[in-house]
């Protein structure tokens, strides 16, 4: 027989810390991987002078989801920051909106390619991303996005994004570019 102890231990590990003050997600946005994904480009994406949707944002992530960013510094060391949804949220903003290059711009990511891999309620996405300055330009940008998704049962959660800026060192490979 459990202990008490042990089952409301085990009840609060269940539980999301912050699902109580967590936006509700549009059900079109979460409905299939398609959306989900195309929906989180669509709302990091916009003119500098544009403030991101983040509640929008939020709502697509499960309360306990960490976003990413991964490379090598110039020296050749591999640097890892992992931030919470909010986290990433909170530092993204003025990053759009007050970097000199974003100035009289903006930030546009694109999906230029995707692999999926699903198994149960878990999906893996791996999206080959383009950033642009103005969707018209060319892409000063690619890498990867490697999207952990969560279906519960009724709508699709973003667990993790883990991405990588491809690089002279880091081509991105022929599996994971756009087919001609």
């Amino acid at each position: 027989m459990l202990r008490p102890v042990f089952l409301i231990l085990a009840l609060l590990l269940a539980l999301p810390a912050s699902a109580q003050d967590w936006p509700e997600a549009d059900p079109a946005d979460v409905a299939t991987i398609d959306a989900i994904i195309a929906s989180v480009y669509e709302v990091i994406s916009g003119p500098a002078t544009e403030e991101r949707d983040w509640d929008r944002f939020l709502s697509m992530m499960h309360p306990e989801a960490r976003l990413m960013p991964t490379g090598t510094r110039p020296d050749g060391t591999t640097f890892v920051r992992v931030m919470t949804a909010r986290g990433y949220a909170e530092a993204a903003g003025p990053i759009f909106r007050d970097t000199p290059m974003f100035q009289g711009k903006g930030f546009y990511e694109v999906e230029a390619a995707r692999r999926v891999e699903r198994y149960g309620t878990i999906a893996h996405v791996w999206s080959t991303y383009e950033s642009r300055l103005d969707p018209d330009e060319a892409p000063f940008a690619r890498g990867i996005n490697s999207f952990q998704l969560l279906w519960d049962g009724t709508r699709w959660h973003v667990m993790s994004i883990f991405w990588h800026q491809e690089t002279e060192d880091t081509p991105i490979p022929a599996p994971y570019l756009p087919e001609d």
